[in-house]
Protein backbone atom coordinates (compact mmCIF):
# COMPACT_ATOMS: atom_id res chain seq x y z
CA UNK A 1 0.00 0.00 0.00
CA UNK A 2 1.56 3.75 -0.88
CA UNK A 3 1.48 6.32 1.07
CA UNK A 4 -1.89 8.53 1.31
CA UNK A 5 -1.83 11.36 -1.56
CA UNK A 6 -3.61 13.92 0.62
CA UNK A 7 -0.19 15.99 1.65
CA UNK A 8 -0.73 19.35 1.09
CA UNK A 9 2.39 19.14 -1.82
CA UNK A 10 3.25 16.71 -4.34
CA UNK A 11 5.73 14.22 -3.14
CA UNK A 12 8.58 12.89 -5.07
CA UNK A 13 12.13 10.59 -4.61
CA UNK A 14 14.70 12.48 -3.79
CA UNK A 15 17.67 11.42 -4.03
CA UNK A 16 21.80 11.88 -4.69
CA UNK A 17 24.67 9.68 -4.73
CA UNK A 18 24.74 8.44 -1.06
CA UNK A 19 21.21 8.76 -0.15
CA UNK A 20 17.35 8.33 -1.27
CA UNK A 21 14.42 9.48 0.30
CA UNK A 22 11.56 8.01 -0.76
CA UNK A 23 7.56 7.95 0.71
CA UNK A 24 7.73 5.54 3.72
CA UNK A 25 5.35 2.50 2.92
CA UNK A 26 4.59 1.05 6.39
CA UNK A 27 3.49 -2.31 4.43
CA UNK A 28 6.86 -2.92 3.10
CA UNK A 29 9.25 -0.53 5.16
CA UNK A 30 8.42 -1.29 9.31
CA UNK A 31 9.36 -4.78 9.41
CA UNK A 32 13.36 -3.39 9.07
CA UNK A 33 12.52 -0.48 11.28
CA UNK A 34 10.83 -2.05 13.71
CA UNK A 35 13.62 -5.18 14.19
CA UNK A 36 16.92 -2.35 13.86
CA UNK A 37 15.07 0.23 16.27
CA UNK A 38 12.85 -1.89 19.01
CA UNK A 39 15.34 -2.49 21.42
CA UNK A 40 16.58 0.97 21.56
CA UNK A 41 13.97 3.52 23.43
CA UNK A 42 16.71 5.91 23.67
CA UNK A 43 15.93 6.87 19.91
CA UNK A 44 12.05 8.30 20.90
CA UNK A 45 13.67 10.06 23.59
CA UNK A 46 13.49 13.45 23.10
CA UNK A 47 10.00 12.96 21.18
CA UNK A 48 6.08 12.77 22.10
CA UNK A 49 5.80 9.14 20.12
CA UNK A 50 6.90 5.70 20.96
CA UNK A 51 8.61 3.89 21.44
CA UNK A 52 6.49 0.71 20.41
CA UNK A 53 6.07 -2.57 21.54
CA UNK A 54 4.99 -4.25 18.85
CA UNK A 55 5.21 -3.71 14.58
CA UNK A 56 1.95 -3.32 14.53
CA UNK A 57 1.33 -0.51 17.34
CA UNK A 58 3.81 1.06 15.17
CA UNK A 59 2.16 0.18 11.67
CA UNK A 60 -0.84 1.49 13.11
CA UNK A 61 0.35 4.63 13.74
CA UNK A 62 0.49 5.73 10.05
CA UNK A 63 -2.77 4.15 9.35
CA UNK A 64 -4.91 6.20 12.36
CA UNK A 65 -7.80 8.72 11.12
CA UNK A 66 -6.46 11.08 13.88
CA UNK A 67 -4.94 14.13 12.01
CA UNK A 68 -3.46 15.11 15.39
CA UNK A 69 -1.24 12.25 14.87
CA UNK A 70 2.01 13.46 13.12
CA UNK A 71 2.69 10.34 11.46
CA UNK A 72 -0.96 9.57 10.18
CA UNK A 73 -1.57 9.78 6.54
CA UNK A 74 -4.82 11.17 7.22
CA UNK A 75 -2.94 14.14 8.22
CA UNK A 76 -2.62 16.19 5.32
CA UNK A 77 0.31 18.73 6.67
CA UNK A 78 2.67 15.42 7.47
CA UNK A 79 4.69 13.02 4.98
CA UNK A 80 7.20 10.61 5.98
CA UNK A 81 10.11 9.49 4.23
CA UNK A 82 12.24 6.30 4.00
CA UNK A 83 15.74 7.04 4.00
CA UNK A 84 17.76 4.50 1.77
CA UNK A 85 22.01 4.20 2.34
CA UNK A 86 22.97 4.12 -1.58
CA UNK A 87 26.34 2.87 -0.57
CA UNK A 88 24.95 -0.22 1.17
CA UNK A 89 24.31 -3.63 -1.02
CA UNK A 90 20.93 -3.62 -2.58
CA UNK A 91 18.40 -5.03 0.02
CA UNK A 92 14.59 -6.56 0.52
CA UNK A 93 14.06 -2.85 1.70
CA UNK A 94 15.12 -1.23 -1.63
CA UNK A 95 16.99 -2.10 -4.88
CA UNK A 96 19.79 0.64 -4.31
CA UNK A 97 20.60 -0.02 -0.85
CA UNK A 98 19.81 -0.59 2.80
CA UNK A 99 16.91 1.32 4.86
CA UNK A 100 19.05 3.66 7.39
CA UNK A 101 15.96 5.55 9.05
CA UNK A 102 13.18 8.37 8.72
CA UNK A 103 12.61 11.82 8.01
CA UNK A 104 9.37 13.90 7.93
CA UNK A 105 7.83 16.91 6.79
CA UNK A 106 5.29 18.26 9.29
CA UNK A 107 3.25 20.61 10.48
CA UNK A 108 2.82 22.04 6.56
CA UNK A 109 1.14 25.19 5.07
CA UNK A 110 0.38 25.84 1.65
CA UNK A 111 -0.90 29.23 2.85
CA UNK A 112 2.27 30.24 4.88
CA UNK A 113 4.81 27.78 2.45
CA UNK A 114 6.42 26.59 5.52
CA UNK A 115 7.32 23.01 6.95
CA UNK A 116 9.24 21.61 9.57
CA UNK A 117 11.51 18.60 9.23
CA UNK A 118 11.18 16.40 11.95
CA UNK A 119 10.84 12.91 13.24
CA UNK A 120 14.15 12.05 12.21
CA UNK A 121 15.21 8.76 13.37
CA UNK A 122 19.02 7.12 12.33
CA UNK A 123 18.48 3.37 12.76
CA UNK A 124 21.57 2.26 14.88
CA UNK A 125 24.04 1.02 12.68
CA UNK A 126 24.10 4.00 10.22
CA UNK A 127 24.29 6.49 13.13
CA UNK A 128 27.79 8.64 13.04
CA UNK A 129 27.69 8.07 9.13
CA UNK A 130 27.17 10.38 6.30
CA UNK A 131 23.12 9.65 6.82
CA UNK A 132 21.95 12.26 8.95
CA UNK A 133 23.18 15.25 6.99
CA UNK A 134 22.39 14.18 3.65
CA UNK A 135 19.13 13.26 4.61
CA UNK A 136 18.31 16.62 6.34
CA UNK A 137 20.26 18.57 3.42
CA UNK A 138 18.08 16.52 0.63
CA UNK A 139 14.75 17.57 2.55
CA UNK A 140 15.91 21.15 2.62
CA UNK A 141 16.83 21.11 -1.09
CA UNK A 142 13.44 19.67 -1.83
CA UNK A 143 11.63 22.04 0.70
CA UNK A 144 13.22 25.60 -0.20
CA UNK A 145 14.58 25.10 -4.56
CA UNK A 146 11.84 26.41 -6.78
CA UNK A 147 9.63 24.27 -8.12
CA UNK A 148 11.24 25.06 -11.82
CA UNK A 149 14.54 23.25 -10.08
CA UNK A 150 12.38 20.16 -8.60
CA UNK A 151 11.21 22.10 -5.23
CA UNK A 152 8.35 23.06 -3.66
CA UNK A 153 9.43 26.67 -3.54
CA UNK A 154 8.74 27.08 0.47
CA UNK A 155 9.53 30.07 2.48
CA UNK A 156 10.51 28.74 5.86
CA UNK A 157 11.18 25.60 7.19
CA UNK A 158 11.16 24.81 11.22
CA UNK A 159 13.53 22.74 13.09
CA UNK A 160 12.26 22.10 16.71
CA UNK A 161 14.09 19.74 18.88
CA UNK A 162 14.76 19.11 22.88
CA UNK A 163 17.44 21.46 24.76
CA UNK A 164 18.33 18.37 26.18
CA UNK A 165 19.24 16.67 22.55
CA UNK A 166 22.61 18.26 22.47
CA UNK A 167 23.53 16.26 18.89
CA UNK A 168 19.99 17.47 17.31
CA UNK A 169 21.36 21.13 18.03
CA UNK A 170 24.17 20.77 16.14
CA UNK A 171 23.02 19.34 13.36
CA UNK A 172 20.61 22.33 13.21
CA UNK A 173 23.08 24.81 13.07
CA UNK A 174 25.68 23.10 10.88
CA UNK A 175 22.70 22.69 8.30
CA UNK A 176 22.18 26.42 8.67
CA UNK A 177 19.41 26.83 10.76
CA UNK A 178 18.93 29.85 12.72
CA UNK A 179 18.32 29.62 16.48
CA UNK A 180 14.79 31.30 17.41
CA UNK A 181 14.71 31.38 21.07
CA UNK A 182 13.47 28.49 23.38
CA UNK A 183 9.95 27.76 24.68
CA UNK A 184 9.81 26.41 27.92
CA UNK A 185 7.28 23.63 29.18
CA UNK A 186 6.81 23.01 25.52
CA UNK A 187 5.50 19.48 25.59
CA UNK A 188 4.31 17.17 28.50
CA UNK A 189 5.16 13.32 28.26
CA UNK A 190 2.63 11.78 30.02
CA UNK A 191 4.23 9.42 32.22
CA UNK A 192 7.30 9.93 30.33
CA UNK A 193 9.51 8.18 33.41
CA UNK A 194 7.96 5.12 32.00
CA UNK A 195 8.73 5.67 28.26
CA UNK A 196 12.37 6.46 28.58
CA UNK A 197 11.49 9.88 27.77
CA UNK A 198 13.88 12.57 28.51
CA UNK A 199 12.80 15.73 30.50
CA UNK A 200 13.72 19.57 30.49
CA UNK A 201 15.68 19.01 33.96
CA UNK A 202 13.67 21.18 36.22
CA UNK A 203 11.90 20.14 39.01
CA UNK A 204 8.24 19.42 38.12
CA UNK A 205 5.22 21.42 38.36
CA UNK A 206 2.95 22.01 41.56
CA UNK A 207 0.15 19.38 41.17
CA UNK A 208 1.91 17.36 38.54
CA UNK A 209 1.78 13.33 38.41
CA UNK A 210 5.09 12.37 39.07
CA UNK A 211 5.43 9.71 36.40
CA UNK A 212 5.19 12.57 33.85
CA UNK A 213 7.82 14.68 32.39
CA UNK A 214 8.39 18.18 29.60
CA UNK A 215 10.46 18.96 27.45
CA UNK A 216 12.03 22.51 27.16
CA UNK A 217 12.20 23.02 23.15
CA UNK A 218 15.00 24.69 21.05
CA UNK A 219 12.91 26.25 17.83
CA UNK A 220 15.25 26.89 14.86
CA UNK A 221 14.34 28.34 11.37
CA UNK A 222 15.68 28.38 8.23
CA UNK A 223 14.57 30.82 5.46
CA UNK A 224 14.34 31.22 1.59
CA UNK A 225 16.55 34.36 1.67
CA UNK A 226 18.67 32.39 4.44
CA UNK A 227 18.89 29.44 1.95
CA UNK A 228 20.05 31.90 -0.94
CA UNK A 229 22.65 33.88 0.24
CA UNK A 230 24.92 31.02 2.22
CA UNK A 231 22.41 28.14 3.56
CA UNK A 232 22.36 26.28 0.01
CA UNK A 233 26.23 26.26 -0.05
CA UNK A 234 26.84 25.47 3.16
CA UNK A 235 24.84 22.24 3.25
CA UNK A 236 26.86 21.32 0.34
CA UNK A 237 29.58 21.20 2.00
CA UNK A 238 28.45 19.02 5.25
CA UNK A 239 26.77 16.39 2.51
CA UNK A 240 30.37 15.83 0.75
CA UNK A 241 32.06 15.72 4.61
Amino acid sequence: MAQSSIFLFPIREISNDRVKLVPFNPDHHTRTFFRLSSSHPELYTHMPMGPWDLEEALKAEFYSQSQTQLLSFSNPTSFAFAIIDKTRPPSPDDPEGELAGTISLVRTSDTHLCTEIGFIIILPPYQRTHIAKNAVGLALQYSLEASENGGLGLRRVHWRTSTMNIASARLAEKMGFEKIGVVPWHMRFIKGKLRAKTGNGKDLPPRSDHEDLWRDTIDYSLSWERWESFAREETQKQIAL
